[in-house]
């Protein structure tokens, strides 16, 4: 099977600004690219495991758009409701495509056995956002001379990060817990394959296309392949995303650090199909910072969404008193020629000298973000 799920179509996606709208398309080629993976790898079944939809108030149109799709597959598909689009009034599996997409588009909306492909999938569907019930708690019981898939979303227990209280908490040792031979999870965006004494039984495929920066590893759908019942499960990584993520913390300590930062950059294949955060802190010149305004145009004219955030690149100290002519009548400019007085008054007295130049570096750093 293709074990996919946190689709999450109709994503807001904010953090990409005006190209919030190609984001969210990225989302809908991305979930293309894990039907035709199916179809090219002539799998028994599509399973997506919660969280295909950003939440229950999204466009009919979209829950339309995402039916037509997997009725595309060649082999069954089970979607199972997850926190963002729980089981209720109002939830996206009541519209009527659903129904006209049957049989081969299933939801699974109870905890009932389904066989499908020879498999049994025993799935815990979600009823509403929270829960501090574990959701695997629910899987049904089932015969130990059939193939078991556990289907359940949720947040994984002891896997060394806390868990919120009311985020679908699972234990630990849940798939042996329930008696399956996989444990198919949704929930984390990140692609987690844990091992057991016999194989990898419990996995989380990741979304499959990330969904915002700093996400560990993302992207992604699952393989897994299952020759028979308490038999080892081999599961294969599979790419699905269409976007790259670029997250990159720097600090700049010379004019030369923006010249190597900006050609590392400009040297990425497909900026148009990239977003860009860059995080820095340092020190720089007058010059610095007018290469630095540079790559920012750069940045924002070339790649989809780029994001620069300099709130810590201060004015070089030696430098400062040269800027502070250049600030604008008013408050900043009295207060720079106040800062500059000290430093000239400071009688010798190098360490008083050092903070007013400092705060002079500052308040320049500060005022050149606010002219922009």
């Amino acid at each position: 099977m293709l074990h996919t799920a946190d689709w999450q179509i109709g994503m807001r996606a904010v953090h990409a600004g005006e190209r919030a709208a190609e984001v969210r398309e990225a989302r809908l080629r991305a979930a293309e690219r894990v039907v035709d993976e199916a179809n090219r790898r002539g799998v028994d079944l599509l399973l997506l495991a919660g969280d295909t939809f950003e939440d229950n108030a999204v466009d009919p149109v979209l829950i339309r758009r995402v039916v037509d799709l997997l009725a595309r597959a060649a082999c069954p598909v089970a979607v199972l409701p997850g926190n963002h689009d729980p089981l209720g009034p109002g939830s996206v599996f009541r519209h009527p495509a659903w129904s006209e997409a049957a049989p081969r588009v299933r939801v699974l909306a109870s905890t009932e056995p389904v066989e499908i492909a020879g498999a049994l999938l025993l799935p815990s569907p979600c009823e509403s956002k929270f829960s501090t019930e574990d959701p695997t708690l629910r899987i049904a019981r089932a015969p130990a001379d059939r193939i078991r898939i556990g289907v359940a979303h949720g947040s994984l227990r002891d896997q060394g990060f806390e868990v919120a209280g009311d985020d679908f908490p699972i234990a630990a040792g849940a798939a042996e817990r329930a008696g399956v031979d996989y444990l198919a999870l949704g929930h984390w965006h990140s692609t987690l394959i844990l091992p057991s004494e016999r194989a990898a039984r419990t996995a989380y495929p990741g979304t499959h296309e990330p969904t915002k920066f700093g996400e560990r590893m993302s992207g992604h759908a699952l393989e897994v392949t299952l020759d028979g019942p308490g038999r080892a499960a081999r599961v294969e990584i599979v790419a699905t995303g269409t976007l790259r993520w670029i997250d990159r913390a720097a600090t700049l300590l010379g004019d030369d650090d923006v010249a190597r930062l900006a050609a590392e950059l400009e040297a990425l294949d497909a900026p148009e199909r990239a977003l860009v955060r860059l995080r820095l802190d340092g020190l720089l010149s007058r010059a610095g910072f007018d290469a630095l305004d540079r790559l920012e145009e750069t940045l924002r004219a070339r790649f989809l969404s780029a994001r620069v955030e300099r709130q810590a690149v201060a004015a070089r100290p030696e430098d400062a008193a040269a800027w502070a002519g250049a600030l604008p009548d008013g408050v900043a400019r009295k207060v720079a020629e106040r800062l500059l007085e000290r430093a000239a008054a400071s009688d010798g007295d190098g360490e008083r000298r050092a903070v007013a130049l400092e705060a002079l570096a500052r308040l320049v750093a500060l005022a050149r973000r606010v002219q922009s």
